[in-house]
C-alpha cells in the first residue's frame, strides 16, 4: 500500500511515521508513505496557499489550485488515481470497519486541512470522502491524518508480526478487547485471573470471549450485535443484563 499525505507540515508527519512499527515497515518496503509540502505547489513566489473567504468572515481558506496541482502530481507519480480523503470534522467518523475496507486499496491520499478549511470546489472535484476522528476541532489536519495513516498501515500484511496482533483487538471483531495481564501474577494484592494461569486454552478462549462481551456491554453497549453471538453467549449477555 502507498499512502500520500498533502500537508503544510511534512516534517511533523515524517517525525511520527518514520519511527517505531510504521517506520520499520517503510524501511522494509512493506508500505510506502510520502509526505508532500503543499507550498511547493503554490502559484506565487511567497508560496502562499490560502486567501480570504468570499462573503466575509474570520480566518483564511486554503485555495483549490495548489491542492489540485499536488494531487495531480501524485496521480502521475502513482500511475493511477488514488482514493482521496480529506480529514474534516464534517466527515463520517472513522471506524475499524472502514479501515478494513480502505486497507484493500493500493493507493490512498490524505489531505490535511488548515485555517478555516478548504475551498469547496476542490473537494467537489477531487475528494472521494471526508473522514473525522471525532466530534471536535483541531488546529490542523495533521494529527487526524496521522491517526488514519497509522491505523490503516497496521492492517497491511507484513506491518505487524502476525494478523492476530490486530484481529484480536478492540473493534476489529465488533467487540472491545478483553482485559490482559502480565507478570507478576500478584501485584499489590491484585491477582491475575486463575483461568489465565491454567494453561487450558479452550477455557482461556471462553473467558476472553465472555470478557469481551462484558467489556462491550458495560462500556459501549451500542456496539453489541446480538446476531453475531452464539446461543451460549446470548445467555451470558442476558445474565449480565439481569434478565
Amino acid at each position: 500500500m502507498r499512502i500520500d499525505i498533502i500537508t503544510l507540515f511534512p516534517e511533523m508527519c515524517e517525525a511520527f511515521l518514520g519511527d517505531s512499527i510504521i517506520g520499520r515497515a517503510r524501511k522494509k518496503g512493506v508500505i510506502e508513505v510520502s509526505c508532500h509540502q503543499l507550498r511547493d505547489f503554490a502559484l506565487d513566489k511567497h508560496h502562499r496557499v490560502d486567501d480570504t473567504t468570499y462573503g466575509g468572515g474570520m480566518g483564511m481558506l486554503m485555495m483549490a489550485e495548489p491542492i489540485a496541482l499536488c494531487f495531480e502530481d501524485i496521480c502521475r507519480s502513482t500511475g493511477s488515481r488514488p482514493h482521496f480523503i480529506y480529514m474534516s470534522p464534517k466527515g463520517k467518523t472513522l471506524t475499524q470497519q472502514r479501515l478494513k475496507e480502505l486497507s484493500e486499496l493500493e493507493n490512498v491520499t490524505i489531505l490535511c486541512g488548515h485555517y478555516e478549511g478548504v475551498d469547496q470546489r476542490v473537494l467537489d472535484e477531487y475528494v472521494d470522502e471526508e473522514i473525522s476522528i471525532g466530534d471536535y476541532v483541531l488546529t490542523g489536519g495533521e494529527l487526524p491524518a496521522l491517526v488514519l495513516a497509522d491505523s490503516l498501515s497496521r492492517l497491511v500484511p507484513g506491518v505487524l508480526s502476525d494478523d492476530l496482533c490486530f484481529s484480536d483487538e478492540s473493534h476489529f471483531s465488533g467487540l472491545l478487547e478483553y482485559p490482559q495481564y502480565t507478570k507478576p501474577a500478584v501485584w499489590r494484592g491484585r491477582e491475575v485471573p486463575e483461568v489465565l494461569l491454567s494453561g487450558h486454552h479452550a477455557n482461556i478462549e471462553k473467558w476472553r470471549r465472555e470478557k469481551s462481551i462484558e467489556e462491550t456491554w458495560r462500556r459501549r453497549p451500542e456496539m453489541i450485535d446480538e446476531s453475531a453471538l452464539s446461543k451460549k453467549e446470548l445467555e451470558f449477555l442476558r445474565q449480565l443484563r439481569g434478565e
